[in-house]
């Protein structure tokens, strides 16, 4: 298959943190868009005109309830999905670039996103994530 031109398939730039406490606990939030939830780093779509820094902050304060302050860049990852794959439904290709810090809590206390794209915040024993139902992001940068 040849690949078609950046403009003729939609990108999106998102960022998402990987937060750890003294307890050596993940901070995971439960995505309720796929037919079967699956627990994700918290993070998402970073707007237009917002800095990726600024965008990681906001996410996960929405996601989560904290506020967290980021750190070292984990590092990048990419994906593509065809139009059939995807959630919505279009006849576009997709192009997902997700950028994973290291934050640490500075504020906030957990609380459940209200009518977002996760339903849930919760602390896991980074022992467990591996038996969790969970994205690619989650296994790639926590396990």
């Amino acid at each position: 298959m040849e690949s078609p031109e950046f403009t003729e398939y939609d990108t999106r730039l998102a960022a998402y943190a990987v937060v750890v406490d003294d307890r050596d606990r993940v901070l995971l939030a439960l995505w309720n868009e796929p037919d079967e939830p699956l627990w994700t780093l918290p993070g998402g779509g970073v707007d237009l005109h917002e800095a990726l820094l600024d965008g990681v902050v906001r996410e996960v304060r929405e996601e989560t309830g904290y506020d967290v302050e980021p750190g070292r860049l984990l590092g990048v990852d990419t994906m593509v999905i065809a139009p059939h794959d995807r959630i919505t439904r279009t006849d576009r290709w997709h192009k997902g670039v997700r950028v994973v810090y290291e934050a640490r809590i500075v504020g906030g206390e957990l609380t459940a996103e209200v009518d977002g794209t996760t339903d849930e915040a919760r602390w896991f024993p980074r022992d467990e994530v591996a038996t969790l139902r969970r994205v690619g992001l989650v296994r790639k940068f926590v396990g």
